[in-house]
């Protein structure tokens, strides 16, 4: 069992950076893959980035590639989202999640086995 907690979230201003954490706790947090997800009112949760257990692979949507990094800290088991250039677009509740096994299917929202409670972000233009 493995049980997230995002923080960092908030309002900010378009062109502005937020740093995303998520701890979790619980056995084997270093054997997860790890993704990062949003969803905006009225629509469906989409992928916005996943880490490999090692951190060697990265992932991301078009719509956040070069604006922001995902990235890990194993020894303090959390994973961070960097999201930089933010726009009104970024608008959403952000969800860290934890795949189990294989790294297969990253962006896919069905493969994870673990979610956090999500962290508003909100953009202002």
């Amino acid at each position: 069992q493995v049980q997230l907690v995002e923080s960092g979230g908030g309002l900010v201003q378009a062109g502005g950076s937020l740093r995303l954490s998520c701890a979790a706790s619980g056995r084997s947090f270093s054997t997860y893959s790890m993704g990062w997800f949003r969803q905006a009112p009225g629509k469906e949760r989409e992928f916005v980035a996943a880490i490999t257990w090692s951190g060697g692979s990265t992932y991301y949507a078009d719509s956040v590639k070069g604006r922001f990094t995902i990235s890990r800290d194993n020894a303090k088991n959390t994973v961070y989202l960097q999201m930089n250039s933010l726009k009104p677009e970024d608008t959403a509740v952000y969800y860290c999640a934890a795949m189990n096994g294989l790294p297969f299917s990253l962006r896919d929202t069905s493969k994870y086995n673990y979610w956090g409670q999500g962290t508003q972000v909100t953009v202002s233009s």
